[in-house]
């Protein structure tokens, strides 16, 4: 989560593997069993790198960052 550090974007982590409940969830809101995956109000990444988070997140309709 570099990035979202890097850009002093806040976010919330949730240990998939010590809540099964979680992992549920991420797994019904992704449609797979691989992390990382960051929900942004409904918008959903999964398995992911650096490159594809800057991609995404200049496609939100809000993003104010600028990426490299």
């Amino acid at each position: 989560m570099r990035w979202l550090d890097n850009h002093q974007i806040g976010y919330e982590t949730v240990d998939v593997i010590a809540d099964e409940t979680a992992y549920d969830e991420m797994i019904r809101l992704s449609g797979q069993e691989l992390a990382p995956v960051i929900d942004v109000d409904g918008r959903i990444l999964a398995d992911f790198g650096p490159d594809q988070l800057a991609e995404f997140w200049k496609k939100l309709p809000y993003a104010r960052i600028e990426t490299r």
